[in-house]
């Protein structure tokens, strides 16, 4: 009977031993299947705000206490780098203040526009595998969206644009027209449809009932639209859907396995996903879901589905993190993009928006904001080797000029840390739980 007992606590021993290896090395696995529950080995739910509780960075947290409190900021959450090791992963306020629940590394934030980086990564990883070249037409005939849907064309010109037109917002729609993610009840009058409006009926009203601004590749001027379609071109390309291919073949291969595209209602959100809040006069707006109803401009104000590509992945500052330091031409860790495509990405004509990035500077500076009705993100490649990523959930009457505040007051909060760990989250994993066995040998947990 002993050694019957002894047999069974030994093989659950192993089991145990072998299952934290496998945690161990999922980050670095290449293959992993994004439909296989991976979501618990992302580096963001090995983490909590214990871990980067130090004291010698105590004292000049007080700068983000302070801004989330001058802002009304109901929750935040913060990752820093440091030459490529992540050294800072905590999250401040609530997840859900109705609740009480803190906001923790785990947690899920709307990051808005700097979706569009990660569409703009998996468009150039294309490139760079010859599935797509820049100048590929996007529509008409020829191009490569050619659904019959797509070919009733008012404007000629929608031929001329290119995949580099959509990249750099040059492709000929001017923001001050109107952005038609952005206008559901216009497109079910002129279109005859149902809300919610869907991305190709969104496509269809825009080729066929309006013309461009300018010719396409004569300027830039900013297109949630433009991004959108890409999202569309590489469903196309790829015959996967949008969601799975970037996380089947840009983000899982790195190790980021807790990204995804969000949901617009509330009761769609994902369990470690945070609610969202606003402080703007303008919280409230007409439903993109149902004609006429008033609704919180942060839930149903806005569909995330048509915005897609554009500006609708949720992420943990942590991941978002691990994203930019593989995309971030620095010797550390491997980029998943070659030097040229980088500097391809970041080296646009004057007066042409980067790939991708809002902005980028001749020193290295580069920068992805995102600003949605009940969130603010912030991405950035700073210097002396620090990068970092701020998100909120609450929004404010400052719109994208409020990401110029993040920008600030972090800025000055990693300047006044005169020293920061050598450790690298990223490869972080939690101790080992204590197991407790019955008298027979079995683990009852």
């Amino acid at each position: 009977m002993v050694t019957r007992a002894i047999s069974k606590k030994a093989i659950a021993l192993s089991l145990v031993f072998f299952a934290e290896i496998f945690i161990s090395l999922s980050e670095r696995s290449m293959s992993l299947d994004i439909e296989s529950g991976v979501a618990g080995n992302a580096v963001s739910h090995r983490l909590n705000n214990n871990i980067s509780s130090y004291p010698q960075v105590a004292e000049a947290e007080q700068e983000i206490h302070e801004f989330l409190e001058k802002w009304d900021v109901v929750g935040a959450s913060v990752a820093i780098a440091k030459n490529e090791r992540l050294i800072y992963a905590k999250g401040f306020g609530y997840a859900d203040r109705e609740k009480g629940i803190e906001v923790e590394p785990r947690n899920l934030f709307r990051v808005a526009s700097v979706s569009k980086l990660i569409t703009a990564v998996a468009v150039m990883q294309l490139m760079e595998e010859g599935k797509l070249n820049l100048k590929d037409h996007v529509f008409g005939e020829n191009g490569i969206l050619d659904d019959p849907s797509f070919l009733n064309i008012r404007d000629p010109r929608v031929k001329d644009i290119t995949i580099y037109h959509l990249l750099t917002h040059a492709a000929g729609w001017d923001k001050y027209s109107g952005d038609p993610v952005f206008m559901p009840y216009a497109i079910k009058r002129e279109m005859d449809a149902d809300l919610p409006i869907d991305l190709e009926t969104t496509i269809r009203y825009t080729l066929s009932k309006r013309t461009l601004d300018f010719d396409p590749g004569s300027r830039s001027s900013y297109s949630n639209f433009g991004y959108a379609v890409l999202g569309k071109v590489i469903e196309r390309l790829t015959r996967m859907d949008y969601e799975n291919y970037v996380n089947s073949r840009v983000l899982n291969p790195i190790g980021i396995y807790d990204m995804h595209l969000g949901h617009a209602m509330p009761g769609k959100r994902y369990s470690n996903e945070v609610k969202y809040y606003s402080n703007s006069r303008y919280h409230t707006a007409y439903s993109s879901y149902e004609y006429r109803k008033k609704v919180p401009s942060y839930y149903g104000g806005n569909n995330l589905k048509v915005l897609g590509a554009a500006g609708a992945w949720i992420a943990s500052p942590a991941e978002l993190l691990k994203l930019l330091v593989h995309i971030n031409g620095r010797n550390g860790k491997r980029d998943i993009l070659n030097d040229t495509t980088l500097h391809q990405m970041t080296h646009t004509p004057p007066g042409f928006k980067p790939i991708g990035w809002v902005s980028t500077t001749y020193n290295g500076i580069w920068k992805r904001s995102g600003t949605l009705s009940g969130t603010s993100a912030l991405m950035k490649k700073g210097r002396n080797g620090f990068s970092w990523v701020m998100v909120l959930n609450t929004s404010n009457d400052q719109g994208h000029e409020f990401t110029y505040e993040i920008d600030e007051m972090m800025s000055s909060f990693i300047d006044r840390v005169d020293q920061w760990p050598g450790h690298d989250l990223f490869h972080y994993n939690p101790p080992r739980p204590l197991y407790t066995y019955t008298k027979d040998g079995n683990n009852p947990y």
